[in-house]
C-alpha cells in the first residue's frame, strides 16, 4: 500500500478565529472516498516540553487541576514557544518558571509528536535534563501547584489511575520508562 492510498486532498482554508494561543479554520478537504466538506481545525503554537530527572531515578512533576477536563493530576512543565525562541530554551525556561528549578547542561531531544491529529495541530517537543540546581521559588503565580520529585517507578501506575494529565505527560514518560527497559514492554 502506498502512502497516497488513504490520503486526503486539500483545497485550502479560511480562517474562523485567530489569537496568541488558538486559531480555528475550516479547511476544504476532499476524504478519499471522494466526498468533500468544510473540516474544522484547531491549530495551537508549538508547545516545548522540560523534563528533568535526577540521580535517585526521580522525574520533577507538577500537581496541579485543570478546569476543562475537571481533574487534579501531574504534569510536565512547559509551554508555548515564543516567536524566535528555541523549543529547548523555551523548555527549560518553563522549567524555571514553573519550578524554581534550572536545568543544569545541554538538553537531549526526548521525542516529538501532534497529540491530536485528526483535528488539532499542537506540534509538541519535550527535552530531558539530568541534572538542575534549586535557584528559588516559581516566578510563574499561574501555573499554581505542588512541586514534587515523583520515582519513574511510579509512572505505569499513576498512568493507570488517569493522574498524568494529557498527552504531555503521558507520552514523554512513558516513553521515557519503556525506553530505558526495552525488554519490560509485553511481559507478564
Amino acid at each position: 500500500m502506498t502512502e497516497a492510498h488513504g490520503s486526503w486532498k486539500t483545497y485550502g482554508e479560511r480562517l474562523v478565529y485567530d489569537n496568541r494561543w488558538v486559531r480555528l479554520g475550516l479547511v476544504d478537504v476532499e476524504a478519499p472516498n471522494g466526498e468533500r466538506w468544510d473540516y474544522h481545525v484547531v491549530h495551537l503554537a508549538p508547545i516545548a516540553i522540560g523534563m528533568v530527572v535526577n540521580q535517585q531515578d526521580e522525574v520533577l512533576l507538577l500537581w496541579r487541576y485543570r478546569f476543562a477536563t475537571e481533574q487534579w493530576g501531574y504534569e510536565l512543565l512547559g509551554g508555548l514557544v515564543e516567536d524566535g525562541e528555541a523549543p529547548a530554551v523555551t523548555a527549560a525556561r518553563e522549567i524555571e518558571e514553573e519550578s524554581g528549578w534550572r536545568p543544569v547542561g545541554e538538553p537531549e531531544h526526548l521525542i516529538g509528536f501532534e497529540p491530536l491529529p485528526g483535528q488539532v495541530t499542537a506540534k509538541t517537543d519535550v527535552y530531558l535534563w539530568r541534572n538542575a540546581e534549586k535557584i528559588g521559588e516559581p516566578t510563574d503565580t499561574e501555573e499554581v501547584g505542588r512541586l514534587e520529585w515523583v520515582p519513574l517507578s511510579r509512572i505505569p501506575e499513576l498512568a493507570v489511575q488517569q493522574q498524568l494529565l494529557g498527552a504531555g505527560a503521558i507520552v514523554p514518560l512513558l516513553y521515557y520508562v519503556a525506553s530505558r527497559n526495552p525488554g519490560a514492554a509485553g511481559q507478564d
